[in-house]
């Protein structure tokens, strides 16, 4: 057995207590390569194929977010969005699935002890959905009667577990919200066979997330298989109503790494048309890797700088200031921009060898491309902050971890 096939043995059972967050760390950038050489393959199918998918269970991603008293590793937002930023470095969609499908264990901690129970057989179950309110749930005896169709359900196609957002009803009227809210919101949860899955993920980039729609009509969800975001049975940093946004920033951040990598390689054998000048001593070369590198470290160290502070303040349950509670919203959205920003001048320097598919620069450019139409790299993130600094009403409250 070699040490790469060690270092991915597969983790089987209950056994998070070997899986420390180190180790997955580990796992996860050794797992990198192996993704990287399945790239094409996982864009030209447009879904993870299944040993990808066993591969990503291996390193132990989808129990990151799992808590030490269920027997898990408990990574912090720093520690998790490294994991992700691993595996992002060898595929954009492979990283992606695993952020969003890691979201098990964060959602776990809303619901009735009774479905966590079950949901602890797998300790590697994948999660996919979205959460905003795009169904309907009306109110029935023990529990709702659920339809809908959601879109963009990033790793639907091998999923365990599928949430929905859904807008409440009772005897088919709107039902107010808590503390006054015009509406109701609940996540509503199901065993993934429940849904069926509409295969209209023919994207730009990001194609082999999976991200379809999802629909299902008149499926009866019970009461304790739904939950509230605002109201988690955990305290500290893991019940916070933003906590599964804190690895989000690790895919743009993975990919930009891998592009810049990339370039640095093929710098070492290029040499300028006109002047015949080697790409190492050329001066617009090294102005674009200097300014990329810049770059990249004052958007990763923002990152990490946020998380953890957001991390340690909440351990401690510190109220945050208004500049504290905005601060990792924006330089998530930062990492978003920046590691476009940095992959296009990239594109720019290579020149019409980046324009092939055969290119992985065509497709890191298409994919950020794709991941910066996301709500979370959006300016009602930046607006959303401006207005919670000046006291005025944030458009998109919830990304910034407010409750209203």
């Amino acid at each position: 057995m070699t040490m790469l096939e060690t270092t991915l043995r597969p983790m089987t059972g209950r056994e998070p207590a070997a899986a420390s967050p180190e180790e997955i760390l580990a796992r996860a950038r050794a797992a990198a390569p192996l993704l990287r050489e399945r790239s094409e393959e996982i864009e030209r199918t447009r879904r993870l194929p299944e040993d990808v998918v066993e591969l990503l269970r291996a390193t132990g991603v989808f129990r990151i977010g799992m808590p030490k008293e269920w027997g898990g590793p408990e990574l912090t937002f720093a520690q998790q969005c490294e994991v992700i930023e691993a595996l992002s470095y060898g595929d954009a969609a492979a990283g992606w699935c695993a952020m969003i499908g890691m979201d098990t264990w964060i959602y776990a901690g809303y619901l009735d002890q009774s479905v966590v129970g079950e949901m602890l057989a797998n300790p590697d179950a994948i999660t996919a959905g979205l959460i905003f309110p795009v169904g309907r749930a009306e109110r029935v005896p023990g529990g709702y009667r659920v339809t809908g169709r959601w879109p963009f359900g990033s790793g639907v196609t091998h999923a365990d577990w599928v949430v929905g957002g859904c807008v409440v009803y009772r005897d088919g009227k709107p039902e107010p919200g808590p503390g006054g809210a015009p509406i109701n919101w609940r996540l509503m949860l199901a065993r993934a066979e429940e849904f069926e899955k509409v295969d209209t993920w023919h994207t730009t980039g990001l194609a082999g997330s999976g991200s379809m729609d999802y629909r299902v009509t008149d499926l009866f969800v019970p009461e304790e298989r739904s939950f509230d975001f605002t109201k988690s049975h955990r305290t500290g940093p893991l019940g916070a109503p933003d906590a599964f946004l804190g690895n989000v920033p690790g895919v743009p951040l993975g990919v930009a790494r891998a592009a810049l990598d990339h370039v640095r390689e093929l710098a070492a054998e290029r040499v300028e048309r006109a002047t015949g000048t080697p790409w190492a001593e050329s001066y617009r070369v090294q102005m674009a890797i200097g300014q990329s590198e810049m770059e990249l470290a004052a958007a990763r160290y923002a990152v990490y700088g946020t998380l953890n502070d957001l991390w340690h303040r909440l351990e401690a349950g510190i109220e945050p200031t208004p500049d504290q509670q905005v601060s990792t919203a924006l330089a998530r959205l930062n990492a978003f921009r920046t590691a476009r920003t940095i992959v296009s001048r990239l594109s720019d320097l290579v020149g019409t060898a980046s324009i092939y598919r055969t290119s992985p620069l065509d497709r890191w450019l298409r994919d950020l491309h794709t991941m910066c139409q996301h709500i979370l790299a959006q300016d009602q993130i930046v607006q959303s902050a401006g207005a919670h600094l000046l006291g005025g009403t944030p458009q998109a409250p919830f990304p910034l971890g407010l409750k209203a």
